[in-house]
């Protein structure tokens, strides 16, 4: 039986130990189907441990004795989770050396009431290929100096396991985690991973998944409903991992994102494309909701937005001059039913196919992809 020592009062699992996707969201997507004509609604699940690889841990505690992990509910207490076993081991080994790193060098860890301290967050993201960690500490101080005795210190205890080791710059009074400046102490400008495609390249400001084994299904599937030599139109891009991986079935292909880090990684790459493959790509830098005439000519539009849904212009876009097909890879339920009910009521757009993927396991979240065809 799978057994958890950080429970509780962690509350990364509120379903910990639960099969599947949480009942509730299983129970709408169902209705939803029926209501279409479609005959059930296919799960796709994966691994239940080690399946993480990307984590923000909080640092928080007093000098010379750091915690790191995750704040209880409603507090700025943070639940020290040195053996979670949701996450792969060589983020539980990252932080393991960082905490030590922190308290050899002496490095107090941040306090909101007081806004004092140096050392706010670690984010670990783990490179499948090298088996090795993208290192990002976050920190009260305008410039990296105060932490080089403990960033020379975590690359020595690291070794091979350190993909890169990163300074984000975090002053402000704010819940936001990360800050915009990174500053690089070591390794390549990116982790790269490839979804059955290109290369992908994550700059560690860039969002990314942190179940791959289950990201790169979702890749897959969308993938099969791109039709050889079609003309395809991406929102919400990101940097590239469903683009660049269907690249090789368009005829051309444009990508709309708006976040800056997501643009650096996107720009990486299309700069390792053939001259022949990067020639398909247009990239259109900008708000979905501006551009949503990105869509024109298009066979397949791709969408793949944050948990608020569509942005609605280009929602409306899409009701007014529906393309052949409109696959969406939704990460909230809520905003996913409200958009497919604006997408169906006229009755241009049928809803075809729906499938599920359990993304986070022992959460409520849900990963939904839907495929919509013109009626």
């Amino acid at each position: 039986m799978l057994t958890c020592s950080h429970r509780p009062p962690c509350p990364g699992c509120p379903r910990f130990g639960e099969p599947g996707i949480a009942a509730g969201a299983y129970t709408a997507l169902e209705s939803l189907a029926r209501t279409h004509g479609l005959r059930g609604v296919p799960v796709v699940s994966g691994a239940t441990t080690g399946f993480r690889l990307r984590a923000r841990l909080a640092i928080r505690g007093r000098l010379g004795a750091p915690r790191l992990g995750m704040f209880e509910l409603g507090t700025h207490r943070v639940v020290h989770i040195p053996n979670c076993v949701v996450q792969h081991p060589l983020i539980n080994r990252v932080a393991a050396v960082v905490r030590r790193a922190l308290v050899d060098a002496d490095i107090a860890p941040y306090a909101e009431t007081v806004h004092r301290g140096l050392a706010r967050y670690l984010q670990v993201v783990v490179e499948r290929s090298s088996d090795s960690a993208q290192v990002v500490i976050v920190g009260n101080s305008p410039t990296v100096e105060p932490f080089a005795e403990c960033f020379e210190l975590i690359r020595d205890r690291l070794g091979d396991d350190l993909q890169s080791l990163w300074y984000n710059v975090q002053c402000e009074r704010t819940n936001t985690i990360l800050g915009r400046e990174f500053t690089r102490w070591c390794g390549p400008p990116s982790v790269v991973e490839r979804f059955g495609g290109a290369a992908v390249h994550y700059p560690p400001g860039a969002f990314g998944q942190n179940n791959l084994d289950i990201a790169e299904r979702i890749v897959h599937h969308v993938r099969e409903q791109v039709p050889a030599g079609a003309r395809v139109a991406e929102f919400y891009a990101g940097v590239g991992a469903i683009g660049l991986s269907v690249l090789s079935r368009v005829a051309h292909l444009r990508m709309n994102e708006v976040s800056l880090h997501s643009l650096q990684g996107l720009a990486l790459g299309l700069d390792a494309l053939a001259p022949v493959e990067r020639d398909k790509i247009e990239v259109i830098a900008g708000s979905a909701g501006t551009l949503a005439s990105a869509a024109l000519d298009a066979d397949v539009v791709i969408a793949d937005p944050p948990r608020k849904g569509l942005d609605r212009e280009l929602l409306e876009h899409l009701v007014a001059d529906p393309p052949a097909r409109f696959v969406y890879v939704s990460c909230g339920l809520d905003s996913f039913l409200a958009d497919t009910a604006r997408l169906t009521a006229s009755g241009a757009m049928r809803l075809s196919e729906l499938r599920v993927f359990n993304l986070m396991p022992y959460t409520e979240h849900v990963e939904t992809v839907a495929c919509f065809e013109r009626a």
